[in-house]
């Protein structure tokens, strides 16, 4: 698992800032940008016993609960509804997103913190449509974690509204990471295996809420929805699932049903 390979290890860049070791201990500058994760990545880990490495994702997983429930606290204190974004590369997620904020925008305050190994590009894009968004760029990482996400919160001054926070596209170790967030949404385009929930159950076990993305393709594709929302409920019988398409629009109401209900709900909790 990820979590002995050191990707949360490195240094960190801030955009107009500086580089420095993402070690736990620091505070960062202010910037747009954060850059994680460029050390050496170890996918293995020769001379550890299973126990030993058992304690280290132990302890990882325990710290990053610490940042996590820290992170909650400040969420709440704010009256924001946090979404953690997972998928797998290309499953329009950005694409979703930035269709989702022109659509609900007027209603809402609304902040995004996106996850990417390299570039600025899916924060530039976010840009474009009003809203503020902060970069993180976890280098060799193949997740966000609470301690960056609490870091990139200091940038947002949202309030009683809605964070989406995007995580790297990658359907595997993003389910073990809390973020803080309220819900869990997994995004599954028409356009990959309708077998995807019980390939990575753990994410969608992981998940509230499972967004069936692309519809609009379903004409031309060979993809069995019944099949996929079975297998999905499967692995997790209280998922929810809702089908859309970010480009005909169809579906897009009941996501922003379902946005608008959790942030009710979510002002009830807190």
């Amino acid at each position: 698992m990820c979590t002995v390979c050191g990707c949360s290890e490195g240094e960190v860049k801030i955009e107009g800032g500086h580089e420095h070791h993402h070690d736990h201990s620091h505070d960062h500058a202010h910037g747009h940008d954060h850059h994680y994760g460029k050390g050496p990545a170890h996918a293995h880990a020769p001379g550890l016993s299973q126990a030993r490495m058992v304690q280290i994702e132990t302890d990882i997983l325990a710290k990053n609960n610490e940042y996590a429930s820290a992170n909650r606290v400040e969420f709440a204190k704010r009256e924001v509804l946090a979404l953690n974004l997972v998928s797998s590369p290309g499953s329009g997620k950005t694409t979703l997103l930035t269709r989702s904020i022109e659509d609900m925008k007027g209603e809402t305050p609304i902040a995004v913190i996106e996850g990417d190994q390299q570039t600025a590009n899916d924060a530039e894009r976010i840009r474009e449509t009003g809203v503020p968004a902060i970069q993180v760029n976890t280098g060799k990482g193949c997740h966000l974690d609470g301690h960056m996400v609490g870091h990139a919160l200091e940038h947002l001054e949202i309030a009683d509204g809605v964070l989406f926070i995007e995580n790297v596209g990658n359907l595997v170790c993003p389910a073990g990471f809390d973020l803080g967030e309220a819900h869990k949404v997994v995004i599954l385009s028409v356009t990959e295996g309708e077998d995807k929930p019980i390939k990575y159950p753990d994410m969608f076990f992981a998940a509230d809420l499972m967004l069936l993305t692309k519809t609009d393709l379903l004409p031309y594709l060979d993809f069995d929805v019944e099949k996929c929302m079975e297998y999905a409920r499967r692995v997790n019988p209280k998922i929810r699932i809702l089908q859309l398409s970010a480009k005909s629009g169809e579906g897009l109401s009941d996501w922003y049903s379902w946005i608008k209900a959790s942030q009710m709900m979510n002002k009830i909790g807190s």
